[in-house]
């Protein structure tokens, strides 16, 4: 039989707690710094190849986490709005094209947003439609795959009861 270690947090000495804390810390800085790096040098090849101009690195960055932060404030206040709008409507098609033009609109206004108080980056109203669009297509995917996993994991579980 395998033994566990199942110490407490309330049993650890304080040399314990601040190491698990900064280890936590750590790894919380770590991921986010991960999922930022993903956005910078997304948004970076998709500034690229729509020709758009900005005066440095730092002004990218901090374009991208700007655009971050404020996407997922939005987002708080969005996806409950596109659960109230979908909720009663039976058809797939009809689903995805309200929440395509939710969250196309919503990524387009945190675009504009960061877009209008940051002078060192030129971002056109098509090519902020075109952002938020492609920015709305990855999100679905994601979150598609997200709950295909979700029901495979309770079918699963389901079936072993």
């Amino acid at each position: 039989m395998s033994q566990h270690n199942e110490e407490s947090f309330r049993d650890m000495t304080m040399k314990q707690k601040i190491g698990t804390i900064a280890g936590l810390t750590l790894f919380i800085f770590f991921i986010l710094g991960l999922v930022i790096g993903i956005y910078l040098f997304g948004m970076a090849g998709i500034f690229k190849l729509l020709g758009i101009e900005y005066t440095s690195i730092w002004s990218l960055t901090i374009f991208v986490v700007s655009f971050f932060v404020l996407s997922t404030i939005v987002e708080l206040f969005s996806k409950p709005i596109t659960g109230l709008l979908t909720r009663k409507i039976t058809g797939k098609a009809e689903v995805l094209s309200i929440q395509f033009g939710v969250q196309s609109l919503t990524n387009w206004l945190c675009l504009f947003t960061v877009g209008e108080f940051m002078g060192s980056i030129t971002l056109t109203f098509e090519a902020g439609v075109i952002i938020a669009m492609l920015l709305t297509i990855i999100e679905m995917v994601i979150e598609d795959k997200d709950k295909e996993k979700t029901i495979k994991k309770s079918g699963t579980a389901a079936e072993n009861k």
